[in-house]
């Protein structure tokens, strides 16, 4: 029987599941001591959840934990704790009827082609009828990495030549699924130093475009964050959100890190909700975040 999702998830955590957990192990001795919540607040930073975060997660276990206790006990309010701290991150993806248009940022290396084509199988599965559009125009094997992931996952792909301009390519896209009957348009732009001005203006122009053509601007303003990148996905959606006003997050590479703690100071720091995570480069690691199931992955395994 294949493995599900979260069944990779679990596996995909192991790292900073290990990390949090094993020194945690080592010291507990039936109780709540100040060695046992040292070790916690180190275990926690260790998984890049931040002084902040670790502090205040610290003194709630303080707070809730019983003296004498059973280490179910002690996980059990460490997972409550946490899945309070995420529930804000997450929203089940919708969108009205009619077209839709999906925009995809991040920087170089975060995995966003592959979850452009991720994204759209998932979508396929839905039920929806999802486009490609290879709006990174500046690298040709960018397109050509979304052509080869559209042909695999059953999607047509609009493409133009290497060096176009990426708004024109948009626009196209645009027109291309109104005539054919396309109800989500995904947009796969090429991977920017957040810190280029130019850049970012140039993604500011593809939102115009769409607004020109929609009568508004994309239903979604997605990051793709590469979750082994720890805190740094801060400055960069810090970034990213106020050119272009983000609307969520996708966490990237989530198998490959020891710091899946990160996701806590992200949550906190942007308000952002988490729309998927994705575990791998596999088409079907991907699914939509779901605080508890995520906590339970980390924690328990």
């Amino acid at each position: 029987m294949p493995e599900s999702f979260w069944e990779r998830l679990r596996a995909g955590l192991s790292r900073t599941r290990e990390g949090l957990l094993g020194s945690l192990s080592a010291t507990f001795q039936g109780q709540k001591t100040a060695e046992l919540l040292t070790r916690l607040e180190e275990a926690l930073l260790c998984a890049d959840v931040g002084p902040e975060e670790a502090r205040r997660i610290v003194t709630q276990v303080e707070e809730e934990l019983p003296g004498r206790c059973t280490w179910e006990e002690l996980l059990t309010v460490v997972e409550k704790i946490l899945v309070a701290e995420l529930a804000q991150a997450e929203r089940p993806f919708s969108l009205s009827s009619g077209l839709a248009v999906l925009l995809f940022v991040g920087v170089n290396g975060s995995g966003k082609t592959t979850t452009v084509a991720k994204v759209g199988k998932w979508l396929l599965g839905c039920g929806r009828k999802p486009v490609l559009v290879a709006a990174d125009t500046f690298r040709a094997a960018a397109i050509d990495q979304l052509r080869e992931l559209g042909e695999t996952v059953g999607l047509e792909v609009v493409a133009h030549q290497p060096g176009a301009d990426p708004g024109a390519v948009v626009h196209d896209a645009l027109v291309h699924a109104r005539s054919v009957g396309y109800d989500i348009v995904l947009v796969d732009t090429a991977g920017r130093l957040q810190t280029k001005k130019p850049l970012m203006e140039e993604l500011k122009k593809v939102c115009r475009v769409v607004e020109k053509f929609m009568n508004r601007g994309p239903d979604e303003r997605v990051l793709v964050v590469d979750a082994s990148v720890g805190q740094n996905a801060i400055s960069q959606a810090q970034l990213f959100h106020a050119a272009l006003g983000l609307t969520g997050l996708v966490l990237t590479k989530l198998d490959g890190t020891a710091r899946g703690g990160a996701v806590l100071p992200v949550v906190q720091a942007l308000g952002l909700p988490i729309l998927w995570v994705g575990t791998g480069t596999g088409l079907d690691d991907l699914a939509p975040f779901r605080a508890e199931a995520f906590v339970q992955a980390l924690l328990r395994g």
